[in-house]
């Protein structure tokens, strides 16, 4: 299980301007697709098939997921990526998002729900080495470095600011959601470019 700083430095990834109570609850994530939306609220129909309503107010925000090419990836870039730990000590990434240039968010390596034995990696990126297994990043945060490898056709995004307008009824999400005194508010919901699935 994440830790709390683990888990907001998760909310931070998908959530960079969210204004922070001083003790606030641990998120969770909601992947699925939308099944409707209101003046503040929103509706996702989860992977297993049930619907669940969320609050989603004038705090809430909304991400659009950009394909990039690996090139976007350099020597400089804060990504963020989840990956299988290797038995060589690396990762193999599932999916990677790359921030824009002057963001850092969930800086670390900690649990991530993606797959089981999923691992969740933000930090800035080293030495970038083409490799027969695809590129291999080393990737820093504090307190720690690690190698990820990223095999060829591993999708790779970059956060765009979205807005209400762009959710629309069937679209692949995923939904950053805290509990609240009133029942779950969704305070971020992730969406691909053109209703791709968000990787993450």
């Amino acid at each position: 299980m994440k830790t709390r700083s683990h888990a907001l430095g998760a909310l931070m990834l998908i959530f960079p301007l969210l204004a922070l109570a001083q003790a606030p609850p641990a998120p969770t994530f909601a992947r699925g697709s939308i099944a409707a939306i209101d003046a503040d609220s929103l509706t996702i129909k989860g992977e297993n098939g049930t619907t669940t309503k969320y609050a989603f107010g004038n705090q809430s925000t909304v991400t659009v997921l950009k394909p990039v090419s690996i090139d976007a990836i350099q020597a400089g870039s804060f990504i963020g990526t989840a990956e299988m730990p290797q038995k060589d000590g690396t990762g193999r990434s599932l999916e990677v998002h790359v921030f824009p240039p002057g963001q850092k968010a969930g800086e670390g390596h900690y649990p991530w729900d993606k797959k089981p034995g999923s691992m969740m990696t933000n930090g800035t990126v080293g030495k970038v080495t083409t490799t027969a297994k695809g590129r291999e990043l080393e990737v820093s945060y504090p307190n720690g470095e690690r190698k990820v490898v990223v095999p060829k056709n591993v999708p790779i995004v970059q956060f765009t600011s979205g807005t209400r307008a762009d959710l629309k009824p069937n679209i692949p999400a995923f939904v950053v959601v805290i509990q609240t005194p009133n029942g779950p508010a969704a305070v971020n919901v992730a969406i691909g470019e053109n209703g791709a699935k968000p990787p993450m």
